[in-house]
């Protein structure tokens, strides 16, 4: 809570707080229009593909034409990675094997680096966490992002004395989004082709929100942080609004859905008609919590929580989240304290490739949110057993078998993966699988 008193003692003592932005895209924008108003942080240089792109992105945020021309735009990200007047990396490309890489390059030069890039969490959090630790640094969840504010409420119910029974966000969902592809995405967001385009939204990137992707992949890198437990059979995506969250979101021999307690869900703003849940939670995160003892139950009703119907299980929830305009957090945290805002510590849950439809041998597969797989989110366990195609590296492979809809892509049914660094943090990020 002084993290302004802290960054201006910084700025005074050492000068500001320098950012280095790898990736100038909707969350890096976010990001970017926060700066001029945030006395003591600055951005030292930003990497693009596009450096024309990103500075025209900045220009819409409101920098003015001397903030520009003091920042270095470059298109290398880890060239980006290693500057010396650079002491955060922000990696916000999306891209899994890309973001490895450039965290990588910035723990071996003394970086901190906020992953705003989940997918590279997810596909090898654990190994990149503990490369960060043994350079002296920090690999952070980007606070803005469902995972680390998840995270946050995780940590504040575990210190306050509260058992996790369950957390995760909330999202629009219907069973027959999982099939739908880039030509048809902008229907269901309620825009037309032009409008997203004027947007600068990208229809393969929002699509893996709407497909389920996104969701597997956040709840992966929630269960990953936080220890927590991953549906066995996937996500159940239950309509529910925040009032019943405590009543739907309990054990299942409590009258609730989950399996087991300590759980990760995502829950849906939509009945299964189409109809909207009463106060839904689409933008927002959760908590659900168990009083462990009779005092605590009475406290609830004291103070007005709403509960199940027995009175011990509560939950808490922020309706929404702001995305790169709440960035500042992380940067802030690992810059002046030394500490992430969520970090994966073990591989509890994975986000694996399922077929769209019937794929036949010799398909390329064009990865998340794309037109041939959707990602699933399933027990670390079984991901390892039936060696399971991670949605991270479910891009530019060739099948060499059939699938059929709505199965797993396993390693079995594709061209063997290239030896990169990549894949080999993948691997060890799988050694870290709890029990």
């Amino acid at each position: 809570m002084n993290l302004m008193s802290l960054l201006a003692r910084r700025a005074e003592e050492k000068g500001p707080v320098r950012v280095g932005l790898i990736g100038a895209g909707k969350f890096g924008s976010m990001f970017l229009g926060q700066v001029p108003t945030t006395p003591g942080l600055e951005v030292s240089a930003i990497a693009d593909l596009s450096v024309e792109r990103a500075k025209d992105q900045c220009r819409s945020v409101g920098w003015d034409d001397a903030r520009i021309a003091a920042t270095d735009f470059i298109q290398d990200g880890k060239a980006l990675a290693a500057r010396d007047d650079v002491d955060v990396v922000v990696e916000a490309t999306g891209h899994p094997a890309a973001g490895i890489a450039h965290a990588l390059t910035a723990f071996d030069n003394g970086k901190h680096a906020v992953m705003v890039n989940v997918e590279a969490d997810v596909l090898a959090g654990a190994a990149l966490n503990r490369r960060a630790r043994s350079a002296g640094v920090v690999c952070s969840m980007a606070y803005g992002d469902q995972p680390a504010l998840t995270s946050e409420m995780v940590d504040w119910a575990r210190a306050t004395g509260f058992r996790v029974v369950c957390a995760g966000k909330g999202t629009k969902y219907l069973p027959a989004y999982h099939h739908v592809t880039p030509d048809d995405v902008w229907t269901h967001y309620g825009l037309t082709p032009e409008q997203a385009s004027d947007a600068g939204m990208n229809p393969q990137m929002f699509n893996s929100f709407l497909d389920g992707t996104k969701s597997a992949i956040e709840m992966a890198a929630i269960a990953n942080a936080c220890a927590l437990n991953v549906p066995s059979k996937g996500l159940q995506f239950p309509p529910c609004g925040v009032d019943d969250l405590p009543q739907v979101l309990r054990p299942h021999n409590e009258g609730g859905i989950l399996e087991v307690s300590e759980s990760v869900e995502v829950v849906s703003s939509l009945e299964r008609d189409g109809r909207p849940v009463f106060r839904d939670l689409r933008w927002g995160v959760y908590v659900v919590i168990e009083a462990l003892s009779d005092y605590a139950a009475a406290c609830f009703a004291q103070y007005g929580l709403k509960t199940d119907s027995s009175g011990r299980y509560a939950a808490m929830y922020k309706p929404y989240h702001l995305i790169g305009m709440e960035l500042n957090i992380s940067i802030l945290n690992a810059a002046l304290r030394g500490e992430p805002t969520g970090a994966t510590r073990e591989f509890r849950g994975d986000a694996v490739a399922h077929a769209k439809r019937d794929l036949k041998p010799g398909e390329m597969l064009d990865g998340e949110g794309g037109y041939t797989v959707w990602g699933k989110l399933v027990p670390a366990s079984s991901s390892v057993a039936s060696n399971m195609l991670p949605i991270g590296l479910a891009h530019g492979v060739k099948l060499t078998r059939a699938v059929a809809k709505d199965q797993p892509v396993t390693e079995a049914d594709i061209e063997p993966l290239k030896d990169n660094e990549a894949l080999r943090l993948r691997r060890e990020h799988t050694s870290y699988a709890a029990g």
